[in-house]
């Protein structure tokens, strides 16, 4: 008999900043969820007013994120500190979206 090892589920946190003047409105958000699907953890917004399932659009625009607010990525899944990092980044160039 093979027993193969599972990997155990990791969790991952950072904080980010929204930079994109008009906030995280309906086109960064969009983009935002599109990179967070492509990975195999569970992934939350998490601010002062709640946690939102960062994998739904309707979640993402209920977190309410304006330029400026701060926000933690939580993740937890295999590749929870590969997602984190990734988002931290992605959201650090949303500002492509400012459309002012």
């Amino acid at each position: 008999m093979i027993f193969r090892q599972k990997r155990a589920p990791v969790s991952a946190r950072r904080e980010a900043r929204i930079i994109n003047k008009l906030g995280l409105h309906a086109r960064p958000a969009a983009h935002f969820v599109k990179h967070v699907r492509t990975f195999r953890s569970e992934i939350w917004l998490v601010t002062g007013g709640g946690r939102y399932s960062a994998s739904s659009l309707i979640d993402v625009l209920r977190a309410n994120l304006d330029y400026g607010a701060g926000v933690t990525l939580e993740a937890h899944g295999t590749d929870a500190e590969e997602a984190v990092e990734r988002l931290q980044t992605l959201l650090g160039e949303l500002d492509k979206f400012d459309e002012s």
